[in-house]
Formats: structure tokens, sequence, C-alpha cells
């Protein structure tokens, strides 16, 4: 009798060991790539996965990636069949990883569906066709043109949401003698900065890298246009000198131009929330969120070309790989709704909530943004210094983020055109009179022409 309690017990342990195996088996674990490696941000990473496991059992494995290296570390892992199953990725990737099996769309627009549609801004930067999209959008930011609102109201000046209003504001309050400047906007040719805002202009007045075939369409009429009034316009009204990320800011800050083409990382600078580029305007020294609350801000504007007004974004994603099992759809719909607060709270300024809110509340992630404490050196909620008719701005904005090429599917020939800095070594030679805008159009044109063909090889 005694023996065979003990073979119950016996057979009852191993049933309990087998068990666990199974479940161990069983137990899925994620792998999770994310390119925000600073040290804050991977912590914030972190405690969003680990609430993630606590509440649904599911492990994540998180892996930080250097984004400099991350297309051609992708490549390397497909070709050994060892996909992350979550990727956190810049839209420039999104179309080529798609067009290589990287990408599973199916996953990614379930996500974006079970999350509503109607509620994602940037879902033109990876649509797949057919309702589809490639990734999810997650975060982003836009190029802002921001204008002295107090000295435009003063000289009667209109919101410069065109063209021709922004050259006549530019036009009515430089004053060189003074060293004040209508604009402080980017001219490095050595500085992607530069294309970045240059697209915005060019996004504005409708001009395309290419057409729906992939052929290069930037020796038009509405390039001629854009080159003309982006040279002008810094040329003539704008500080003397090469134009770059640092001096645009540093010109705006210390009371010295009515217009600067920024990203919202300026919002929190623009505070006084930090202390590395603190404003330094002769109104500051008492107020030093003086520009904060006297800034007035124009994230979509149109040139005469245009069809509707545009804004240069640049967005993140959350990409589902062809390989992740269906418990990596149940991660990203956790970070875009349990854990999307406590991201985006990592740098508000620059991550703007591509999901807006929901079926009950539209706007709740907006609202809740808006809210989030932003800066370095002092933390306060931009809502503190920026009106809700800004913020309600920015967001109505962000809906409608665009990019050369993404439409088309051209994100490898993005970014090497990006490296090459075709365009803004073309303005360089506009501003030096060794072209005109209908030469560098054709050169732009010959050279990107080129580029594509190398890719093609």
């Amino acid at each position: 009798m005694q023996k065979r309690f003990l073979l119950v017990l016996l057979v009852a342990a191993l049933a309990i060991v087998l068990s666990g195996v199974s479940v161990a088996q069983n137990a899925v674990t994620l792998t999770f790539w994310s390119t925000e490696e600073q040290p804050e941000r991977a912590r914030a990473t972190q405690a969003i996965i680990d609430r993630f496991t606590a509440e649904t059992g599911i492990n994540v494995s998180l892996v930080l990636t250097n984004e400099d290296i991350l297309d051609s570390l992708m490549a390397a892992n497909l070709a050994a069949g060892t996909l992350p199953d979550v990727m956190f990725h810049p839209s420039d990737y999104a179309a080529a990883w798609y067009s290589e099996g990287i990408l599973d769309a199916e996953a990614a627009t379930q996500v974006i569906n079970d999350l509503g549609v109607d509620y994602f801004s940037g879902l033109a930067l990876v649509g797949a066709g057919e309702g589809q999209y490639m990734s999810v959008p997650t975060d982003g930011w836009g190029q802002l043109l921001i204008y002295r609102k107090d000295l435009f109201d003063a000289a009667g000046l209109e919101h410069p949401d065109t063209f021709d209003k922004i050259m006549a504001a530019a036009e009515a309050l430089n004053d060189p003698d003074n060293n004040f400047y209508g604009i402080a906007a980017a001219t490095d040719p050595a500085a992607v900065f530069t294309q970045q805002t240059f697209e915005h202009f060019a996004l504005a007045n409708g001009v395309h890298l290419t057409d729906a075939e992939g052929n290069v369409t930037l020796n038009t009429p509405a390039m001629v246009e854009a080159l003309d009034f982006y040279t002008t316009l810094v040329k003539d009204y704008g500080p003397p000198g090469i134009v770059d990320v640092v001096t645009s800011r540093g010109t705006y800050f210390a009371g010295q131009s009515a217009m600067v083409v920024w990203s919202p990382f300026i919002l929190d600078e623009m505070a006084g929330l930090r202390d590395a580029a603190l404003p330094n305007c002769p109104e500051c020294a008492d107020d030093i969120a003086f520009l904060a609350r006297n800034s007035g801000f124009v994230p979509a504007f149109v040139g005469p070309s245009g069809t509707e007004p545009a804004q240069y974004g640049q967005v993140s994603m959350m990409g589902i790989s062809t390989s992740a099992p269906p418990e990596a759809l149940e991660f990203v719909k956790f970070w875009l709704t349990e854990g999307y607060m406590d991201w985006l709270a990592v740098a508000p300024e620059g991550k703007f909530p591509m999901l807006r809110g929901n079926a009950d509340n539209p706007t709740a992630n907006i609202e809740g943004w808006s809210l989030l404490p932003a800066g370095v050196d002092r933390k306060a909620p931009l809502g503190d210094y920026y009106s809700q008719d800004v913020i309600n701005g920015i967001a109505e904005g962000a809906t409608g983020f665009a990019r050369w090429g993404f439409a088309e599917g051209q994100g490898l020939l993005v970014s090497a055109i990006y490296q090459d800095l075709t365009v803004p070594r073309a303005i360089a030679d506009i501003l030096s009179g060794a072209l005109t805008p209908e030469e560098a159009a054709a050169e732009i044109q010959a050279e990107v022409e080129d580029i594509a063909a190398g890719l093609a090889e």
C-alpha cells in the first residue's frame, strides 16, 4: 500500500513537471526591436513591456537597435530567417520592407481597424492599397512655420498660410539695418534639415518626387516655382550666411526674425524649459516664455500650384513582421492604448499622437498629450504655454502629414536622395548664382533619375 502511494506521488510529480515543460514550450516570447536607445526612453519602453507581460502573460524581449544600421540589420535577419516580431521604425523603411516581405500588412490593418481607422493620422504614408496599411502609425512630428503673432498683429499682416502671405510678411517685417529679418529658414547644403524644410514648401506647391509609375517628376513648372520662391525668400529676407538648424532657431530666439521653420521639438525650448536653448529676445528677459505666448503656428500652408495645404511630416511606426505570432497584435494594441501616454511622455514635444482618440472620445489622446510634462531641465505641460487653439491646429495638421515618394512606394529612393543631399546642394547653387531655378530643377531631375537607375540595378 505504501509503495502504491509513493508511485502515485511520483506520477503526480512527473505530471506537474511535464505540465510545466509543456507550458514553457507553449509560452510566447515576442522579440521587439526599438530604435529608442536613449536610457530614459529605453526605461520607459521596458516599463510598458513589463505592464503588458503582467497583464497578458506574454513575454517580450526588448532589443535596442541603432537607427543608422536598422535597414542593413533587418536585411541580415531576413536572410537568416530571424525577423523580430514587432519593430519600432521610421516611416522611411515601410515601403521597402513591405515589398521585401518583412511587414505584414494584414496584421497592421487589423490593428488599425480594431482601434478605429478614422482616428489615425499618418496613414497616407503607409498605404498598401485596397484599404490595407503596411505598418501602424504611433507618433510623429510635422514641420512648423512659426511666426511672431504680436508683430503680425501690429502690422496688420494675415496668418501666413499661403506663399503670397508668407512672402508679404517677410518683406513687410524685414529690417536688416536693425539686425531683424523676415524669416530664418535652412540653407545649409550639407544638412538634411534643408531638404526637410524645402520639401515642406515643395509639397505645399504640389511637387511630387515621382508619379504612380515611378517616373521622377521634379523638372516641372511647380518645382521651378517652389525653388524660385524659396530661394528668393531666404536670400532677400533671411539672415546672411549659411542658415542651419542651430542658427535658424537662434535667430528667432534672439528676437531677430519674424518667422522660422522648425520641428515641434522647438516647443519646449520656446517655453524656456531647456537650458541649452533658452530664448534670449529682449522681451524674454522679463518673461522667458514670451515667444511661446506670442507666436503663431502654421502646420500646413499652400502654394500657387498646390491644390491643398500640405505639411512635411516624420512619422514613427510599429511594424508587425510576416513571421510574428498573433500575440504581436495584442502587444501593438496595448502599446497604443494602455501604454500610449507613458510612451508619448518620454518626449511630448516630438511625439505627437498618431492615434488621436477612440469612439468614446475622438480627441482623447490629443487632450492627454497636451497635459504631459515636456522639457529637459524643467518640466511642464505644453498646455501651460500654448492655447487650445494652437494645440488643435497642430493636431489638424497632423491628419495630413506628407512626404515625397511614400505614397508612391519610393521609400528607397527617398532615403538615397536624402543621403546624397541633391536638393540642398542645388538650393545652394541657386543662392550663389551658379544656377537658375530652371537649371536647378533640370539638374535635380537628372541626378535623381541616376540615383533611381542605380537602385534598380
